[in-house]
């Protein structure tokens, strides 16, 4: 006779999946575009989605590769009731599906939309102030990949400060966010090699020709 499977177990699994969702890739083939892997930087991310087809399709993609993040810890937090150990398991889950995706042989992108949409529901405050670091460093330097790895290096931090003010978060939390911004700079290691050359490309809201 099998035993039932406790319904928190399906939560990294199901995170993943989602997460998985290659929406930069869709969002161009419906476009008519070509595959994003082979394009511009061949990330399939909102960055290089608006850099081949245009900002619309940018935006689109980055709204909904933040809403997946989203979503999956809102399920997470409604199958464990709101259990904090296993929203976290669900970002670090959702984040390696957008990083890894399996509909796309595991090649994703880098992880900074699903990311900061998956930690909304962690802690709200500290995304906040990451996306406020982000658009400074972007709007004065004009490089999304600069600005994406200060943001992502600043969140633990922010989310320490900002989780409950005068107290340290949970454990969980603290582990779980330093690694979803380590696997996000990491997955940035092309970005620094190219910042650190000076050939690195800078924002564009216009298609590439």
């Amino acid at each position: 006779m099998s035993l039932p499977v406790p319904s928190e177990w399906l939560i990294a699994p199901v995170a993943y999946l989602l997460g998985s969702i290659p929406f930069g890739f869709l969002i161009v083939k419906v476009r008519g575009g070509p595959d994003i892997r082979a394009a511009g930087s061949g990330n399939i991310g909102a960055t290089n989605v608006t850099r081949v087809v245009g900002a619309g399709a940018g935006v689109l993609t980055l709204l909904l590769d933040a809403g997946k993040g989203y979503l999956a810890v809102w399920l997470a937090a409604r199958v464990s009731e709101g259990n904090i150990t296993w929203t976290t398991v669900a970002v670090l889950a959702v984040i390696l599906g957008h990083l890894f995706p399996v509909w796309l042989k595991f090649r994703g992108g880098r992880g900074v939309a699903t990311g900061l949409g998956a930690l909304l529901l962690i802690c709200a405050p500290a995304v906040l102030a990451a996306a406020v670091i982000w658009l400074v460093v972007v709007l004065i330097w004009r490089y999304v990949s600069l600005g994406s790895i200060v943001a992502s290096a600043a969140l633990p931090l922010l989310t320490y400060w900002l989780y409950a003010p005068g107290y340290g978060p949970p454990w969980p939390v603290s582990i779980g966010v330093t690694l979803a911004a380590l696997l996000i700079i990491a997955r940035h290691r092309p970005n620094l090699a190219r910042l650190m050359a000076g050939t690195e490309s800078r924002l564009t809201l216009r298609k590439s020709k």
